[in-house]
């Protein structure tokens, strides 16, 4: 099967011949599986064939490696907020100013996510409804832009995402994109392009923000040069906010007049989005999420981020987040021993972008051979061109209860699965089942988490 084409830059999601497990029949009784609780013995008996495939995707996690970098195993907290009764209120509007009757307690569920946002991240407010990061960020953008507007973020070909400027996008159909690039020799944020392209395009809106940029921007220098060429600073921290929470990376809420972010990855909470900002903007960002581009909350979706939320303000979580960049930094330095390059030098996030042209393949190969292992991850771009990285994360695993003692053995398992040559290929086998093994010694539902 041949690869799906994918716009320039970013994370490519080819289309890819992985053999996925075969539907089990499900038994009488539901599997020892504690993130569902009750209500799978239910859809086991409504629904056998959608309660096969729910256990064929367990199957898949909890047996291999999932390194996508945004990815993570949400909490049976989270879980459960999201299946519950929730889901059957209709509650278009924010608290207190409903377009529908009978929301008096999820308007506490949604007061106690905004809450604890608030606090997590020391914004002065937030907006919890964005359905997704995509969404969230597209609301920036109509709080702040008019159509037409200039919009100087990350080219797509160093690390961009698609709501960057893509022209297959809302965002880059309805706004002008220029976009800035990393340092060919360093394949770090070169600011002082930055600041000579915002002079000369005066762009309404700068955009900092990456898929696979694995280190710390500058906020300070993005604030700087927003101010000077009169610009709105708009931050994607779709990736890093977990590590905001747990104070194992920097705030940008502090230099950011929008701050956009998912709840998902690091957070390891709900799939949804996440707006910050200061009150000025509160009322316009309100406004670009509802009624501008969504109607009704996923009221248990804004539960599911209250757990989250709450998850993430404790000891636990910022020990977790800390072990996430170890394990990263860990990995990175591994892969490095195992003749990857390694884009940077190196990682101060959850993100790893490896090169894998020095093992004699391209990202797409490489990929392909890593999923018939069961490692899950992605490619990437590193500069103009067709994609020869790979991005991976470590926020699933570290939740899995793997650790800096583990990354080599990661590492020497990717390798292997990379060497290996055809897919279905004895050696593959061979590396499936040393994958299988490391993955059952993590499982990642246990009682600690």
């Amino acid at each position: 099967m041949s690869a799906t084409p994918a716009p320039a830059g970013g994370i490519r999601t080819a289309a890819l011949p992985e053999a996925a497990p075969a539907t089990p029949v499900p038994s009488a009784a539901p599997p020892p599986h504690p993130a569902w609780g009750d209500g799978f013995a239910d859809l086991l008996r409504a629904d056998p064939d959608v309660a096969g495939l729910l256990l064929a995707e367990a199957e898949r996690q909890t047996t291999g490696l999932q390194l996508t970098a945004a990815e993570n195993f949400a909490s049976p907290a989270v879980l459960a907020a999201l299946g519950s009764p929730l889901t059957n209120k209709y509650a278009e509007g924010y608290p207190g100013a409903r377009h529908h009757g009978g929301c008096e307690i999820v308007d506490m569920a949604e007061r106690l996510a905004t809450g604890r946002a608030t606090a997590l991240f020391g914004a002065d407010h937030a907006n919890v409804q964005p359905h997704s990061g995509t969404a969230a960020v597209l609301a920036a953008y109509a709080a702040v832009l008019a159509p037409g507007d200039t919009v100087l973020a990350l080219d797509l070909h160093h690390g961009g995402h698609l709501v960057h400027g893509s022209p297959a996008t809302l965002a880059g159909s309805r706004y002008r994109f220029v976009g800035y690039g990393l340092c060919p020799e360093t394949g770090l944020i070169d600011y002082d392009r930055v600041r000579d392209l915002a002079r000369r395009h005066r762009p309404r809106a700068l955009v900092c923000g990456s898929t696979s940029y694995p280190r710390h921007p500058d906020y300070a220098a993005f604030r700087e040069i927003a101010d000077e060429t009169g610009a709105v600073l708009i931050v994607d921290a779709a990736h890093p906010i977990g590590l905001v929470a747990g104070g194992a990376a920097p705030s940008p809420v502090p230099y950011a007049d929008v701050v956009c972010a998912t709840t998902h990855k690091v957070l390891r909470g709900p799939r949804g989005g996440l707006l910050l900002c200061g009150t000025d903007r509160a009322g316009a960002v309100d406004r670009a999420v509802f009624p501008h581009a969504q109607g009704g909350a996923q009221m248990q979706e804004v539960a599911a981020k209250a757990v989250a939320f709450g998850e993430a303000a404790t000891p636990a979580f910022a020990a977790y987040a800390h072990q996430v960049v170890a394990n990263a930094r860990a990995l990175a330095a591994a892969l490095a021993e195992e003749g990857f390059g390694i884009a940077t030098g190196g990682t101060d996030t959850h993100l790893v972008a490896a090169d894998v042209t020095p093992l004699g393949v391209d990202a797409a190969t490489a990929r392909r051979r890593l999923a018939a292992a069961a490692i899950v991850l992605d490619t990437c771009g590193l500069g103009p061109g067709a994609a020869r990285g790979l991005r991976l994360g470590t926020a699933a695993i570290t939740t899995q209860g793997l650790g800096t003692a583990e990354m080599a053995q990661v590492a020497g398992v990717m390798a292997a699965a990379v060497r290996a040559g055809s897919p279905g290929g004895p050696e593959v086998a061979e590396v499936r089942a040393q994958v299988a093994g490391l993955a059952g010694r993590f499982p990642p539902y246990r009682s600690h988490m």
